[in-house]
């Protein structure tokens, strides 16, 4: 039976309108608080759709959801290794018809304005024409959007070549602005010039996505919890993942009853999410980061089909405070394109991408400075006016006195995000909502703020 495709065809959003989500096929939706009908498989991302679409995403990346051995020496829980490349996993599909859930799920994806982008990792014993054939496949019978793939054995020349492949979305990993944004979050000396460097590269064009978790190491609440791995349940004696995954666990080890290390750890997540969020390149973050999901300190469960790798969803209303500040940056990178592309030369005669000290007036920062800001300027045909972005990130313990750079005319900055928060507890301003800043803000320890550009009298 032909499979209706109700005239679908892949989306081919621009790499610069990305936001990438990357998840796991059965872990998405596998906990019994998920509240889907279709468990752990195709149609449970399908009834999460609304979720998605109310986050704000456009791209969901899959881990393998292609049939592979998962009775091994240890559970293949990811999917790495030894495969049927060519076959959809039975075992993701609640009717066991793989072919045809992954096809509703990728029109149903679609339909929401969402594409989907399969991980390829291809062992080295797979012929180069294989890996080839294997991605057209994907592409022509369930409307892939695009694909993840390792350089270093994947034919990415004849692939970027190839007449078919040419047309789809070829992505890599960008590891160094983990390591770069991790290191800086955390307060380590002499990052300046590295975190210059990483929020300037512009890597829209060839599919590199900023990241700052993924899959292989903590979650994004793991990152501010532990110190050092906790990956006892894996079998090897804690002596498998890495080592240094450039964490702070913020005081404590694990779950803490502590409220002001508690209140530390999400103001460090808000600050992670506003950096990867205002900076050039394709932002991808993990499922569940957005509701602070947590592997217990596991950076590497390939092997744990269970509620360590499992999403909780009763997270969602526990810390919807830190949904909601997801879905606010998300949004705001859609609505300032200035920070995903270079735009016409701003009227305001600012520079396109310039970077700061605490003095905004000034280029000069100390290698050592643990204060940074970045100036996004640039005009917007489609609103007619300047996008102005200031983005200041103060990784100090201490308050630092900042002064924005000063505007042309009747133009002035206005805070729309401030991760310390104000008496309120409110993190997030929504246009119009913003307070007006004519000269300095203090930046309080080790807190991100984010100011727009505008006329006065709008």
């Amino acid at each position: 039976k032909e499979y209706d495709w109700e005239a679908d065809m892949p989306l081919c959003l621009p790499y610069h309108s990305v936001v990438a989500y990357s998840l796991h096929v059965r872990g998405y939706t596998k906990h019994g608080s998920s509240k889907v009908k279709g468990k752990g498989t195709f149609q449970g991302v399908v009834e999460k759709l609304p979720y998605l679409t109310d986050l704000g995403i456009n791209q969901i990346q899959c881990m393998p959801i292609y049939d592979f051995e998962e009775c091994m020496q240890y559970r293949n829980y990811w999917g790495y290794g030894p495969a049927y490349w060519f076959a959809p996993k039975s075992s993701y599909a609640k009717s066991r018809d793989a072919v045809q859930e992954l096809k509703d799920m990728v029109k149903a994806c679609h339909k929401a304005g969402i594409e989907v982008v399969l991980e390829m990792p291809f062992t080295e014993d797979v012929s180069k024409q294989m890996m080839e054939e294997c991605l057209r496949y994907y592409m022509i019978e369930y409307h892939i959007d695009g694909f993840i793939l390792n350089p270093q054995i994947a034919p990415m020349e004849a692939i970027y070549a190839d007449p078919i492949l040419k047309k789809t979305k070829i992505m890599v990993h960008r590891t160094e602005f983990q390591t770069v944004m991790r290191r800086f979050l955390k307060g380590d000396e002499d990052m300046v010039n590295p975190v210059i460097h990483a929020l300037r590269l512009n890597t829209n064009a060839n599919g590199k996505c900023n990241y700052i978790t993924t899959h292989t190491g903590f979650t994004l609440n793991d990152l501010v919890s532990y110190e050092a791995k906790h990956n006892e349940a894996n079998g090897w004696d804690n002596t498998d993942g890495a080592n240094d995954n450039n964490s702070w666990n913020c005081g404590a080890e694990g779950e803490t009853e502590d409220q002001e290390i508690n209140a530390l750890r999400r103001r460090m997540c808000r600050n992670a999410f506003a950096l990867l969020m205002c900076s050039r390149g394709i932002p991808m973050f993990l499922a569940g980061d957005e509701f602070g999901n947590t592997q217990f300190g596991n950076n590497n469960p390939y092997c744990q089909d269970n509620e360590i790798s499992w999403l909780d969803w009763s997270l969602l209303e526990k810390n919807r405070e830190l949904f909601e500040f997801f879905k606010f940056m998300i949004n705001f990178r859609h609505r300032h394109p200035v920070i995903r592309q270079m735009l016409p030369e701003a009227v305001c005669g600012m520079d396109p991408l310039r970077t700061h000290g605490a003095n905004g007036e000034e280029g000069y920062i100390s290698g050592d400075a643990r204060m940074l800001a970045v100036s996004f300027a640039g005009y917007n045909p489609k609103t007619g006016s300047d996008d102005l972005v200031y983005v200041a990130l103060n990784t100090h313990w201490e308050d630092v006195r900042i002064t924005v750079p000063a505007l042309k005319g009747a133009k002035t900055w206005f805070l729309s995000v401030n991760t310390w928060g104000d008496e309120q507890n409110r993190y997030c301003y929504p246009e119009g909502e913003e307070v007006r800043i004519d000269s300095e803000f203090i930046m309080r320890p080790r807190s991100v703020a984010v100011f727009t550009g505008r006329d006065l009298y709008i």
